[in-house]
C-alpha cells in the first residue's frame, strides 16, 4: 500500500492542521510551520523541560532504544516513501535506517556509562589555612529546547531521528525538529515512530515535536525564539551562516552547531603517485561519485605532483569517471545549483576540462578539471564547494609546493594522505598542518563514509562547521547540549541524582 502523509505538525503530543501548506516535489499536501506554530511548540517544549531533564539516565536510554525499535518496525514504509522522495537507491535507504537507530542505541548505552557527565568533586576542606575551602561539585546539565533542522541528502541519519536529536534527547533536552521540505513523508513516518516512543515511555508531550515548511521566516523564527537555547544544522554554507548570524543576533545568542561544506582535500604523496597512482586515480573517481557526490565528504580535490605518474592518475580517473552513467539527484535544486557550479569552474582562468558532460533535470553526470598550483592560489573561487561528482586535479611541482597549498585551505571536515611507507618523512610536516585544517584526517583511504563511532570527529573550522570543537556525529556530540554547573555546599538532597552520595 502507497503511503501518504497526512502533512500535519506535531506540537504538543498531537498532529496539527497547519494554517498554511505546501506541495511536495511528490505532490503531497504539507503544512507550512508559522511563527505561532513555532511559539506554541516552543512553549510546549520549555513546559517539559524540567520533566524531560529530570528523567534519570535509564530512562531515556530506553526511551531512545525504543525509538529505534519503532523506526525498525515502520522499515518498509520508511523505505518505500523514501525512495520516493529522494531517488536514494532501496539499499542506501535500508543502510542508513540501520545507521539512524545504530546511533540511538549507541547514545543509549553512552549515557548509561555516564562517562559524558564528567563529574568532579572538591571536598571541603573546613581546616584549611589561610582560608577553608568548600564543598565543590561539577556536573555537566542539559541546556534547553533544542531546535534541529533536517538534511536534505540524509533523510534519516541526518534529519527527524537523526545524530542531533539523539544526541540532544540523550542530553535531556526537549527537541524541535524542523523538517526538510524536499523528503516531508519519510520525517513524518521517523516522527510518528519517535512519538510512540514517548507515550510507550511516558515522556513528557513537548519532549519531541516537528513542524514542517519550505519558507526562511520559519526557519528564522524558530532559531529567534527566545526559549530555543542551541541550534544543529546540516546544510549549505549559505543557509548555515544566515541562520548563525541570526542566532548571534538575538538578545541573547546561542550556539548554533552548523556543519556547512567541505571540499576535503587528498594529498598524494610521491612515492605512493608512482607506484599505484592508476588505482588510486580509480579509487578517487570511485568516492568523488558515490552516491552522485551529495555527501559532505565527498573528496572534491586531489593534489599530485606533476608528471608520468601524475597524468597516469589523471586518465584513469577520466575513464572511471567517463564509464559513471547519469545518476539522480535529490532536488531539482540541488541539481540545478551543481550545473550552474560545473560551468562556473570550466570558465575560470587557467582551468582545463580533462571531462565535461553535459546533464539536464535532476540527472548528474561528473565533470573533471585540472589546474596548476599556482593557478589554485591565485583564484579563491576554485576552492568553492561544487556539490555533486565534480572533481578538480590540483599539480604541483613538489611535495613542498603541496604543503604551501594545503596552509592555504580553509577549514575541512577531513583531510586524507594517500601515502606508502617511503613516504613517511615526506609527510610528516603535513599533519600539523592538516591538524589545523580538519576535524578528521585519513591515511590510505577515501573521506565518504563517516564511522557512527566515540572517536569520529565530523566538524572542523569555519567554513566546515561553525563550532571547531564540536562533532555532528559520534558520542562526543552530546556535549553540544550540555553545560557545567558548579554545586557549591548544595545539601545532598538539592544534588542532582547523578551527584548524590558521592
Amino acid at each position: 500500500m502507497t503511503f501518504t502523509p497526512h502533512g500535519k505538525h506535531l506540537i504538543d503530543g498531537a498532529w496539527v492542521d497547519g494554517s498554511a501548506s505546501f506541495t511536495s516535489a511528490e505532490g503531497f499536501t504539507i503544512g507550512s510551520a508559522t511563527a505561532a506554530d513555532v511559539d506554541r511548540a516552543a512553549k510546549a517544549a520549555e513546559a517539559s523541560f524540567a520533566a524531560y531533564s529530570a528523567t534519570t539516565r535509564g530512562q531515556r536510554a530506553d526511551f531512545l532504544r525504543a525509538i529505534a525499535d519503532e523506526i525498525e518496525s515502520r522499515g518498509e514504509t520508511i523505505t518505500e516513501v523514501g525512495t520516493r522522495e529522494s531517488s536514494l537507491p532501496e539499499g542506501r535507504l535500508n543502510g542508513e535506517r540501520g545507521r539512524t537507530t545504530g546511533q540511538l542505541r549507541m547514545f543509549a548505552d553512552h549515557i548509561e556509562a555516564g562517562d559524558y557527565l564528567d563529574r568532579r568533586f572538591d571536598s571541603a576542606l573546613p581546616d584549611r589555612q589561610p582560608a577553608p575551602r568548600p564543598d565543590m561539585r561539577m556536573i555537566q546539565r542539559p541546556i534547553g529546547p533544542v531546535a534541529v533542522f533536517g538534511a536534505s541528502n540524509f533523510p534519516l541519519a541526518f534529519s527527524t531521528a537523526g545524530g542531533d536529536t539523539a544526541a540532544a534527547l540523550a542530553a535531556g533536552c526537549p527537541v524541535i525538529v524542523k523538517g526538510h521540505p524536499a523528503h516531508p513523508g519519510t520525517g513524518e513516518i521517523v516522527a510518528e515512530a519517535i512519538l510512540a516512543a514517548q507515550s510507550r515511555c511516558n515522556m513528557p508531550s513537548g519532549t519531541f515535536q516537528i513542524l514542517q515548511g519550505e519558507t526562511h521566516e520559519f526557519g528564522g523564527a524558530l532559531v529567534q525564539h527566545p526559549l530555543i537555547k542551541a541550534v544543529g544544522f546540516t546544510g549549505s554554507l549559505g543557509a548555515g551562516r544566515a541562520l548563525y548570524d541570526l542566532c548571534a543576533k538575538r538578545p541573547e545568542p546561542i550556539p548554533f552547531f552548523g556543519e556547512l561544506g567541505s571540499i576535503n582535500p587528498v594529498f598524494v604523496m610521491p612515492e605512493a603517485l608512482k607506484a599505484r597512482g592508476e588505482e588510486l586515480g580509480k579509487g578517487w573517481a570511485g568516492s568523488l561519485t558515490m552516491g552522485a557526490g551529495q555527501f559532505c565528504t565527498n573528496p572534491g580535490v586531489v593534489l599530485v605532483q606533476a608528471g608520468d605518474a601524475a597524468d597516469a592518475f589523471t586518465e584513469a580517473a577520466r575513464a572511471t569517471l567517463s564509464d559513471t552513467g547519469p545518476q539522480v539527484m535529490l532536488t531539482d535544486g540541488i541539481a540545478d545549483a551543481y550545473r550552474k557550479g560545473a560551468e562556473k569552474l570550466a570558465g575560470l582562468g587557467g582551468v582545463q576540462a580533462v571531462l565535461k558532460t553535459s546533464c539536464a533535470d535532476r540527472q548528474a553526470t561528473p565533470f573533471l578539471f585540472r589546474v596548476t598550483a599556482e593557478e589554485f592560489l591565485a583564484d579563491e573561487e576554485l576552492s568553492e564547494e561544487v556539490f555533486g561528482p565534480l572533481g578538480v586535479i590540483i599539480t604541483c611541482k613538489d611535495a613542498q609546493q603541496m604543503l604551501d597549498v594545503a596552509a592555504r585551505f580553509e577549514g575541512q571536515l577531513t583531510a586524507t594522505l594517500q601515502m606508502d611507507d617511503a613516504d613517511t618523512e615526506t609527510a610528516r610536516p603535513f599533519v600539523p598542518v592538516l591538524e589545523r585544517k580538519a576535524g578528521r584526517i585519513l591515511v590510505n583511504g577515501f573521506p565518504t563514509g563517516v564511522e557512527v563511532a566515540d572517536t569520529m570527529v565530523h566538524g572542523g573550522p569555519y567554513p566546515a562547521s561553525t563550532n571547531f570543537g564540536a562533532t555532528s556525529v559520534g558520542t562526543m556530540s552530546i556535549r553540544r547540549f550540555l553545560r557545567p554547573v558548579c554545586y557549591q555546599n548544595l545539601p545532598q538532597a538539592l544534588l542532582p541524582d547523578d551527584l548524590q552520595g558521592a
